[in-house]
Formats: C-alpha cells, structure tokens, sequence
C-alpha cells in the first residue's frame, strides 16, 4: 500500500487554498514529510522559498541558519560553498572548500546563484523540523506544492 494514501485528505486540503488552517500547519507539515518522497518535500520548501507570500530567499535562509545545528549550518554552508568566488573562499579562511561543523558556527556565505535554491532546498528537505521554524504560511505553501503531485492519490 503507496504510505501516501494515508495523506489523501490532506492532499485535499492544501490543494483548495482557502481549506487549509494554519493551526493545522505543524502537524500536517510533519504527515507528509514523514511519507512524501525527499525530493518531492524539497520540491515543497522551493516553493515556499521563492514564494511572494514569504520573506525573500536571503532573509528565510538565515533564519534557517541561525535555527540549525552546528552540523545542519556546516550542510547550508558546503552547498553555498560552489557559488562563492575563490577570493571570497580565501577571505573566509576556506581555501580547501569545505567547512566544518566548528566553523559553521562562525562562517557566512552571500550567492547570487540560482541553482542555489534547489540545492538549500534539498538540505531543508532533510531536516523538516528545521523547515516549521520558518512559520505556517511556509509550510502551508510547501504543503500545497506537495499535494499538487499527488492529486489523485
């Protein structure tokens, strides 16, 4: 039995805008992290990311950081890492690329890559207690994003 058929209800919920209840969101947001496939959930967060009803990317993403674990700041940094220019890697104290969970406590990264939003979101989608700190309208954007996936389910 597909573990996403349990969700159905849900689905329904998030995909008629005005049905889904923002007291609702943690819970739900939980449901379907535990059954929906990773890069379906990372599918959600984007949208959430990049949604106008949500802070802009830079601001969200902080927010991450600044809620995350040593080791879950040392993963946003190392997928920021690629998009930084050499000199920048070097001013940070990080010729080798890669940073580890000491120095993500005190490291920061500004990108101006696009591709950088799928990558965050990847990461995201694999710590999604990290993602309900960003608050019920994201999660209620990712939500719907997930249900429009499954929309027979």
């Amino acid at each position: 039995m597909n573990p996403l058929n349990a969700l159905t209800g849900l689905f329904g919920q998030y995909l008629t805008p005005d049905t889904a209840h923002e007291a609702d969101a943690p819970d739900h947001f939980d449901q379907m992290a535990q059954h929906a496939p990773t890069g379906t959930l990372a599918e959600g967060i984007a949208a959430a990311l990049q949604s106008k009803d949500t802070p802009p990317f830079a601001e969200m993403a902080a927010q991450l950081f600044s809620n995350g674990d040593a080791g879950q700041k040392a993963s946003m940094l190392n997928a920021l890492l690629p998009s930084l220019a050499p000199s920048v890697l070097e001013k940070l104290g990080l010729g080798s690329g890669s940073v580890t969970a000491d120095q993500a406590a005190a490291a920061h990264a500004e990108s101006s890559d696009p591709s950088i939003l799928g990558r965050m979101s990847s990461i995201y989608a694999e710590h999604p207690t990290l993602v309900k700190t960003l608050g019920a309208t994201a999660m209620i954007i990712a939500m719907r994003k997930i249900a429009e996936r499954y929309p027979s389910t």
